[in-house]
């Protein structure tokens, strides 16, 4: 298919302004369930999305697989005169763009890796059942429009999951890690936080309840930062709806914080986002001072900021809208055990279930996999148990900072102690 005809055929058909947005993407994995290789996947999808402005209104028409460009610049134009009026923002900044090159893996390695990484947690816990997945995605997207701009991009990355399940009796046991990379995941990586909570978890105990300190574990942060995330957001900013919508430049977190976005971070490399623009440095909060938001090129210019690369689509039939493809919080000083010998009586939190906070801050969630933590150590698991507080209040109470980061999702952080939560469960 080519793209410079369809913004041809959009002109011909009265579009003052056209984009074509392509993807593809190649993704395979070898999936492991309850020890065993259960099967292996291998999917390949290609689509084109088009953008077309026609008397000042916007329409966008999607297509998978083969193309048939009348149709789809049919489509766009007819859709167009639904839209609401708006003046197109089209990315038309020059881009070098460098692609890393890429070996194929094979299905074969994924299994193996998949093995081994079993074969070392049931070496030490030969009555878990584990459940694993190693995958590689590879993916290309080209952006061109009525600009002049035309920029394409190749990414690709390897992960490792896995998930145990230990049952005693009428006890249910659930933990699970994995890592993104570049390169090969490590099976021993990805095996050794399991080990260490499997380990940790082998006497259960009653909780603390009260108002007590608390620890989140990196794959828990998320609990507070999604809020900080969603506060952050230009179009929440725009409409008022953030409770930092005026604070720009005042303290809005504790000192120990700060928060950017770092597009050249592996293994979440960005060089544009879904409008085409180059994708910056955004420094959001230094030191507990807000800075700045992120937002898409529309609302970048409403809110008279630089658009840092932040116009994401959800899928190939959405508008781009604000979104964070990464959320870097800088490290502390202190590793965990360090974190841990802070605390005299307190808990530790790890997976949680249900959502985090929204953009009110309030949340009470559930602890899927939580610790005691006496005298600065780990002394058994905690069930039955709930935590609850504001994240905006606690995000500015942190007592330190773990040294060691992780990535949960879209963002990198280390782990966070909190002076206090409010706790309740089974108590001593």
């Amino acid at each position: 298919m080519d793209p410079q005809r369809l913004l041809e055929l959009a002109r011909k058909n009265g579009a003052e302004a056209a984009e074509v947005y392509l993807s593809q993407g190649l993704g395979r994995s070898a999936n492991f369930e309850a020890n065993r290789l259960k099967q292996v996947e291998t999917g390949d999808e290609e689509g084109v999305a088009l953008r077309v402005w026609r008397d000042g209104r916007p329409g966008l028409a999607v297509a998978h697989g083969p193309v048939d460009d009348a149709l789809l610049v049919e489509k766009a134009i007819a859709l167009a005169q639904f839209g609401q009026p708006e003046e197109p923002e089209l990315a038309g900044e020059p881009l070098l763009v460098e692609s890393r090159p890429h070996t194929p893996t094979p299905i074969e390695r994924l299994i193996a890796w998949g093995e081994q990484t079993i074969s070392l947690v049931r070496e030490r816990y030969a009555e878990v059942l584990c459940g694993c997945t190693y995958s590689e995605e590879v993916g290309t997207v080209r952006l061109i429009n009525s600009r002049g701009l035309d920029v394409s991009y190749a990414s690709h990355h390897r992960s490792g999951y896995l998930g145990a399940e230990w049952v005693r009796g009428e006890d249910f046991l659930q933990v699970y890690d994995g890592e993104t990379v570049l390169g090969d995941p490590s099976p021993e990586a990805v095996a050794a936080p399991v080990l260490e909570r499997l380990g940790w978890s082998q006497e259960n105990c009653p909780t603390r309840v009260g108002t007590v300190p608390v620890l989140f574990t990196a794959k828990a942060t998320t609990v507070l930062l999604g809020t900080v995330g969603a506060a952050l957001n230009g179009r929440q900013v725009l409409q008022e709806a953030s409770p930092w919508s005026q604070k720009r430049g005042e303290m809005v977190l504790s000192p120990l914080l700060s928060l950017s976005q770092d597009p050249q971070l592996a293994p979440y490399i960005t060089p544009f986002d879904d409008e085409g623009t180059p994708a910056i440095a955004l420094e959001f909060v230094r030191a507990g001072r807000l800075e700045t938001f992120y937002a898409d090129r529309r609302i970048a210019r409403r809110l008279g900021l630089r658009p840092g690369g932040n116009g994401l689509r959800s899928d190939l039939g959405s508008y781009p809208q604000p979104g964070l493809f990464n959320l870097v919080v800088a490290a502390g000083e202190h590793a965990f055990a360090e974190l841990l010998s802070r605390m005299d009586d307190g808990i530790v939190v790890d997976q949680v279930l249900g959502g985090g906070a929204g953009l009110s801050g309030e949340f009470s969630v559930n602890i899927d996999l939580g610790f005691r933590v006496k005298g600065g150590e780990i002394v058994g698991r905690i069930k039955d148990t709930m935590v609850a507080g504001n994240a905006y209040d606690a995000l500015g109470r942190l007592a330190a900072l773990g040294s060691e980061r992780l990535w949960e999702g879209n963002v990198f952080t280390p782990a966070l102690l909190v002076e206090s939560l409010a706790v309740t469960g089974r108590a001593d």
